[in-house]
């Protein structure tokens, strides 16, 4: 499988749009590489790029910017409320597919090795790749920044690990290095003053601040002769507060070093807690850079759940909760395909464009009824099992808001989360029983001119027919555990929706008896025999279940009904 890695370097031009402009061409240019997103800011000077590949072309096009941004930014005349250090400030390479970091450290180590080489650039190697303990943390290496490097530069502990241990006036030196990923993450304060921005950063940075003396006002120093820290509320995360001309406001700039620690909206009610303390408001947020999509839909859910309303929504809802409660919106619109890094991705992919369940409702009815044989009974069944499940979940979405039912409404969102994850899971399927429909016909084509080709052709064709058995059977097992929750809201739910309850199961059962046909009739192609008698058993086993479970719930919907 192909192996990707991220890579998010910080340019110190956030101001001239042709430079940024030159920098990024040449990124675009390097074969096998696709930009995802450029992020300027006017009151950093700092342009944030990211952009995803293989290993190999993604190193090159990151060397060739850090080339250009050499020539092209002058550091000697670079201001900005951002801590910098050079043209290229820092250069991390993010594991993204099939890779370790161990590996991808070793990629930052032949890119910095060639930085140092070939452009004659002081360059130190930090996170993953740090060639020391003490030199993991960016910020150590940062300390000071550009106007400290020409006296840092003669200290043989700060001898940089690639390039020349002298002072480069013109592009400084360059951090580069190998880390997870990370969320750049500004807070908008009603204040414009930096030191009470600071105070909050402060106060939620997992350093937290220095202790001072009450009396002398000087730092208390402990045992071993360090100023002691309070530390901030919240692990993984890096803060300072900053003045933003451009916006007219202070904001907490913040790293997000470890989002299993520290998940976004956490963040953002902590520096509200904060902040609030202080007699200020956070008014709205921004992302710098991309977020996986994850990050939202977890923070769309815990807005939701503190509303006490049902988090089992759409995934476009999710995304719009979190959008609006955090105000990530408010300096800018808050584009989900160019912000959130799966839809990035997916977004200029010609595939993509061709999914099933990417067409209207009249366009995936006439792809259906043209003369190809896909999409087919499979595909449809898929589709008719995600409809099923999706009334469930609409009864419990509006069970758990039914008024006189807020004890409930709890109960009613676990549900219809299940059905979220249900529904979605029958979706991929649409498109996965077409795609292993088309790889039986694929094999059927291949040459079998000579016994080579035929033995060729033959594994092939059994390796594809599994394939067209196991995307029924994913179907048939999802339509079968949909069944349980839609009886779970035929029997508790809102009694004014029993009726789409019962047509859920309905299309439940369709979807089992549909998939079932699906594996049978590829099963009896299959020289497997073994194999194909497990699952025919399983899908025989599979429509009696179906079967039994569908009566019983219509049952209880003509008893509710009275007829």
């Amino acid at each position: 499988m192909k192996q990707l890695i991220e890579c998010v370097p910080n340019f110190s031009e956030g101001r001239d749009p042709a430079v940024i402009k030159q920098i990024t061409d040449a990124v675009e240019r390097v074969e096998g590489v696709k930009l995802l997103d450029v992020d300027p800011g006017k009151a950093t000077n700092r342009t944030v790029v990211t952009f995803v590949g293989e290993p190999g072309p993604v190193v090159e096009a990151a060397f060739q910017a850090i080339r250009l941004a050499a020539e092209l930014i002058d550091m000697r005349r670079h201001t900005g409320e951002h801590p910098r250090m050079g043209a290229t400030d820092v250069c991390p390479l993010i594991p993204v597919s099939n890779i370790s970091m161990e590996e991808t450290a070793g990629w930052a180590r032949r890119l910095g090795e060639r930085v140092g080489c070939e452009l004659d650039i002081p360059v130190y190697l930090y996170e993953a790749a740090a060639s020391r303990p003490e030199r993991r943390n960016l910020a150590a290496i940062r300390a000071g920044e550009y106007e400290a490097l020409p006296e840092k530069l003669t200290r043989p502990e700060w001898a940089p690990d690639f390039g020349p241990a002298r002072f480069h006036a013109k592009c400084g030196a360059t951090v580069i290095g190998a880390r997870d990923f990370l969320i750049a993450y500004n807070l908008n304060l009603n204040t414009t003053s930096t030191r009470r921005a600071n105070s909050v950063a402060f106060d939620v940075r997992e350093i937290g601040r220095v202790i001072a003396d009450p009396t002398s006002g000087k730092p208390v120093v402990g045992p071993d002769g360090e100023p002691q820290r309070q530390p901030g509320t919240l692990k993984g995360v890096k803060a300072i507060g900053w003045f933003i001309e451009e916006y007219g406001i202070a904001q907490i700039s913040m790293n997000i070093t470890d989002t299993r620690a520290t998940p976004l909206y956490r963040a953002f009610e902590e520096c509200c807690k904060s902040a609030e303390r202080r007699g200020m408001r956070v008014t709205g947020s921004e992302l710098v850079g991309l977020v996986p999509l994850d990050v939202l839909l977890e923070a769309g859910r815990y807005f939701l759940k503190k509303q006490q309303r049902s988090a089992g929504v759409s995934t476009a809802e999710l995304i719009r909760i979190a959008v609006k409660s955090m105000g990530l919106d408010e300096l800018a619109p808050f584009d989900s395909r160019q912000k959130i890094i799966e839809y990035n991705l997916a977004k200029d992919d010609p595939a993509t464009a061709k999914k099933l369940i990417r067409k209207d409702l009249e366009a995936f009815a006439d792809e259906t009824a043209a003369e190809s044989p896909a999409p087919g009974g499979g595909s449809v069944s898929a589709y008719v099992g995600a409809l099923g499940v999706s009334l469930a979940t609409m009864v419990a979405n509006l069970s758990a808001h039914k008024r006189g039912w807020d004890e409930r409404w709890e109960a009613f969102s676990d549900a219809a989360e299940q059905g979220q994850r249900l529904k979605d899971a029958l979706l991929r399927t649409v498109d996965e029983d077409t795609d292993a429909f088309n790889a039986i016909l694929t094999a059927f084509g291949l040459p079998k001119g000579t016994p080579e080709e035929k033995a060729a052709r033959k594994a092939a064709i059994e390796q594809a027919t599994l394939g067209a058995i196991e995307v029924p059977l994913r179907v048939l097992r999802l339509g079968l555990e949909c069944l349980p929750l839609i009886r779970q809201m035929v029997d508790t739910g809102n009694p004014n929706s029993i009726t789409d309850a019962g047509v859920g199961a309905l299309c439940a059962r369709a979807a089992v008896l549909g998939a079932a046909l699906n594996v049978k009739v590829n099963a009896s192609g299959l020289n497997d025999k073994d194999y194909a008698a497990r699952v025919l058993a399983e899908a025989d086993a599979a429509m009696a279940e179906a079967g039994r479970l569908e009566s019983e719930i219509l049952a209880v919907v003509r008893e509710k009904m009275g007829v």
